[in-house]
C-alpha cells in the first residue's frame, strides 16, 4: 500500500506519541521533501520521529504544477498532492480542508488524522479514540463540536 502523508497529521500524531499508528496501519509512509523540511524547520513534535525506517522522503517531479498549487496551498500540501499523484498513492493523509478537497478532486483518496484513529480502533491497535482526540485538542488541534460528535458517533463512543 502506498501512503503519502502531509505535515499536520504527522505532527498531530507525534504530539500524542502515536505516530506508530501510521506504521501499524500502512507499514511505510512517504512524505514529500517540503513536508520533511516543514517538520525539520524547528524542533517540535515530529522533529526527531520522522527520521525513522518507515518514513521515506521523496522528491516531486511536477514543479510546474507545484507553482499552480502554491496559489492556494502551502509548499508541503502542494508537494504532498503532487507526489501522491505521481506515485499513484492509495491514500493521501491530509487534514487541511482545501488540501483535502483538492486531493479528492485530483482523484486521490484523501483521509484525515481522525480517520486514521478510527481505522486504528477498527484494527484493534487502540481501544478508544476519544482520549486520543481529546489529547490532540489539548496539544493544539481544533475540531468543531459537530466534527467531534460525528466522529465519536462513528467510533461508537
Amino acid at each position: 500500500m502506498i501512503v503519502v502523508a502531509n505535515t499536520t497529521p504527522i505532527i498531530s500524531l507525534a504530539a500524542i506519541g502515536r505516530l506508530d499508528i501510521l506504521e501499524r496501519l500502512f507499514g511505510r509512509i512517504i512524505i514529500a521533501e517540503a513536508v520533511y523540511h516543514e517538520i525539520k524547520a524547528k524542533a517540535g513534535f515530529g522533529y526527531d520521529q520522522i527520521d525513522c525506517a518507515y518514513i521515506e522522503v521523496q522528491s516531486i517531479q511536477g514543479h510546474l504544477y507545484k507553482e499552480f498549487l502554491l496559489t492556494q496551498l502551502d509548499s508541503g500540501e502542494a508537494e504532498t498532492i503532487i507526489l501522491a499523484k505521481e506515485i499513484n498513492a492509495d491514500f493521501v493523509v491530509i487534514d487541511e480542508n482545501l488540501g483535502y478537497r483538492l486531493a479528492n478532486n485530483a482523484g486521490l483518496t484523501a483521509i484525515r488524522t481522525l480517520s486514521i484513529l478510527l481505522r486504528a480502533k477498527e484494527n484493534g491497535y487502540i481501544e478508544q479514540v476519544k482520549p486520543l482526540m481529546e489529547e490532540l485538542v489539548a496539544k493544539g488541534r481544533w475540531y468543531s463540536d459537530a466534527v467531534c460528535r460525528s466522529f465519536l458517533d462513528k467510533a461508537g463512543e
